[in-house]
C-alpha cells in the first residue's frame, strides 16, 4: 500500500458507514469485510487509526503517512519471516491431528456397527427363546390334566390288580352250606 487509492478510500468509507448501520446483518458483513481488507493489506488497527487522523487533518499528508505505514508493515514482515514456517508446522500438526481423529471416528463407527449387529442377534435369540419357553409352558399346562387322569386310571388298575392278587395268593376258606345258613335267615 504505497499510495491511498481514492477508490479504496471510498470503499473503506462505505464499509465504515455500513458498520455503523442499524441493520445487524449488513453491519456484521461490513465489519468482516473491513477485517479481511486489513488482513490482506497487513494493516493494524493503530495504523488505520493514524491514517484516518492524518486524512482528517490534512488529506495531502495522507499519502506520505500511507507510505510510512507500508514501510513499517514491511519491516514487521521481515522480522516475522519465521512465522510462516511456524504456521506451516502448526498446520501440519493440526492436519495430523485431524487425520488421527478421523481414523478414530471411523474405528468408533465400525465398532458401533458391530455392536449394533450383535445387539440385533441377541434380541433375535431372546425372542426365539421366549417363543420356545412359551411353547413349553403351554404344552406343560395341557399335559397336567392328562397326567392326572392317567395317574388315577393306573392307580385304579393297580388297586384292582393288587386285590385280585391278594385273593389269589391267599386260599379261600372252604365253606360248607351249614356255615352260611345263619346268613340266610
Amino acid at each position: 500500500m504505497t499510495e491511498i487509492d481514492p477508490k479504496e478510500l471510498k470503499i473503506l468509507s462505505d464499509i465504515l458507514a455500513l458498520v455503523l448501520e442499524e441493520h445487524p446483518g449488513q453491519s456484521d458483513n461490513a465489519l468482516q469485510a473491513l477485517r479481511n481488507r486489513a488482513r490482506k493489506n497487513s494493516t493494524t488497527g493503530g495504523a488505520l487509526k493514524n491514517l484516518f487522523q492524518t486524512i482528517a487533518a490534512n488529506p495531502s499528508k495522507a499519502k506520505t503517512a500511507a507510505r510510512q505505514a507500508s514501510t513499517r508493515a514491511s519491516a514487521s514482515k521481515a522480522k516475522s519471516t519465521d512465522m510462516p514456517d511456524q504456521y506451516r508446522i502448526q498446520l501440519r500438526e493440526m492436519a495430523d491431528s485431524i487425520t488421527r481423529l478421523d481414523r478414530n471416528l471411523r474405528v468408533a463407527h465400525s465398532q458401533n456397527e458391530t455392536l449394533k449387529s450383535e445387539l440385533y442377534l441377541t434380541q433375535k435369540s431372546r425372542a426365539e427363546l421366549q417363543t420356545h419357553l412359551a411353547t413349553l409352558q403351554s404344552s406343560t399346562r395341557n399335559k397336567k390334566p392328562v397326567t392326572i387322569a392317567i395317574s388315577l386310571l393306573v392307580g385304579l388298575l393297580v388297586g384292582v390288580a393288587g386285590s385280585q392278587a391278594a385273593h389269589v395268593l391267599r386260599p379261600a376258606p372252604a365253606h360248607t352250606v351249614a356255615d352260611n345258613t345263619h346268613y340266610l335267615y
